[in-house]
């Protein structure tokens, strides 16, 4: 099956669709090996964070893609206690069902959710969704949480002013407004951090015209950051990349999985999760 071309617009322009809305199929799946990404560093590492239980005044919303950028954002707003998350949200294209553009198995994505603690809002979207269909279904979302007092989500950007425009002037629409705890944070120093903070991901996108089919499957760690190409910014901020992050710090457990197959399919490389 082809992606629709839109998927291939999203990546030479990112102002063309300011939000990722679109799904991915991959093909069948090739167990190789398995991750349980219980190791020892890991294990000294993992705190006791009970993300959306503590009491606050402010609840929010968190824009949840599964992947590092939305998880270290996550992280830091659990850290400074001014905001309980009621409920992270994520568009789940329900024809694959996977996680919109990253094509992460909704099961994993339920999974990394439980792991956190934190109730988990999909808004289904279907094949191909246009970005009508998008703002539709997220303006019912919005409205479910405006009704109990919820008016602000939490938002993982790091540095493109045209999305984080394209975000605040939907969101008010709605009467929603936007928060960017690591916008402007140097994205090398990001990335670094994010590793010696004990977080486990796995690259499950790959732009070809950015990087070769190695990179689809790679975890991120430092030999990961020395194999990038100068040109290609280390948190993958202008799509070049997408993650999925399967254990770190304010995970109670990790996700495991297994590596399967990767396809390449209208110039991205998808490498597929296998659950386990």
């Amino acid at each position: 099956m082809n992606y629709p071309q839109q998927a291939v617009a999203y990546f030479q322009n990112l102002s063309l669709r300011p939000l990722c809305v679109l799904g991915v199929f991959l093909g069948g799946c090739v167990r190789k090996r398995k991750f349980t990404a219980e190791t020892p560093s890991t294990q000294r590492g993992r705190r006791e964070l009970k993300l959306g239980r503590h009491e606050t005044v402010n609840p929010v919303l968190m824009s949840w893609s599964g992947g590092k950028d939305s998880c270290l954002a996550l992280y830091e707003i659990h850290k400074s206690k001014d905001y309980r998350v009621a409920a992270l949200l994520t568009t789940v294209t329900r024809d694959y069902d996977r996680i919109s553009m990253h094509g992460v198995r909704r099961v994993l994505l339920e999974r990394q959710a439980a792991s956190f603690g934190v109730p988990l809002h999909q808004v289904l979207i279907s094949k191909g969704a246009s970005n009508e269909e998008y703002e539709m279904k997220m303006a019912e979302a919005f409205r479910e949480y405006r009704e109990h007092g919820i008016d602000s989500v939490i938002f993982g950007d790091l540095f493109l002013e045209d999305i984080r425009a394209y975000r605040n002037q939907y969101l008010a629409k709605h009467g929603m407004k936007g928060l960017y705890p690591v916008w402007q944070r140097n994205t090398t120093d990001f990335i670094r951090d994010f590793i010696e903070l004990g977080f486990k991901a796995m690259l499950t996108c790959v732009d070809s015209k950015a990087l070769d089919q190695s990179f689809a499957g790679k975890a991120i760690d430092k030999d990961f950051l020395a194999s990038l190409p100068s040109n290609v910014d280390p948190c993958g901020e202008n799509g070049e990349f997408h993650t999925f992050v399967y254990d770190g710090p304010n995970f109670a457990q990790p996700v495991n999985f297994s590596i399967g197959e990767t396809v390449s399919r209208e110039g991205f490389w998808f490498c597929d999760l296998v659950p386990q």
